[in-house]
């Protein structure tokens, strides 16, 4: 949105809008207040592996999720919480008509985070007509944890290398 001339193409992915009719952003706005006035939330193993089972179980990768879990606990067992206020206070950060780019959106089939209809509502506010909206079947959220994730790196990859159009 500050440096369009800076983007070339865009994916959007476990992306969320305006987190209407998300029961997890409902859930976890209990505790704004708790976001709003400390900096760091704990964050355990358990925590990194429910990222993968929160949505749906069995649509993420168990081994991927385990490697996640080492390599990030390796750096404590607190992370900042601005994701979390953001996604219970300050919806939406992303304008879509401000972002003049060609925009790939994917959601998992099963994400509990944004709804099809928040997405929706984002994508149909995007002012340029290059743009896609895919939802990855058999996968929730994260979907580059998911045992689906090839099918997330395909549409990436065909989008990002999708020649330019001739005529506008």
């Amino acid at each position: 949105m500050v440096a369009p001339e800076r983007v070339d193409r865009l994916v959007f992915a476990a992306f969320t809008y305006k987190g209407e009719g998300s029961p997890t952003l409902a859930k976890r706005a209990e505790q704004v207040e708790y976001y709003r006035t400390h900096n760091m939330r704990k964050r355990d193993r358990d925590m990194i592996r429910s990222i993968a089972t929160r949505d749906k179980p069995g649509t993420s990768d168990p081994a991927v999720v385990e490697v996640l879990a080492d390599v990030e606990m390796q750096f404590g067992d607190q992370i900042p919480t601005g994701t979390y206020l953001d996604m219970t206070a300050n919806l939406p950060v992303v304008h879509p008509e401000k972002v003049l780019a060609p925009v790939l959106l994917v959601r998992g089939e099963y994400d509990g985070i944004a709804t099809v209809a928040d997405l929706e509502d984002f994508y149909n506010k995007l002012p340029n007509g290059d743009r896609q909206f895919v939802i990855l079947p058999g996968t929730a959220h994260s979907v580059v944890l998911a045992t689906n994730r090839q099918l997330f790196w395909h549409v990436t990859r065909a989008f990002l290398t999708m020649p330019t159009p001739i005529a506008t």
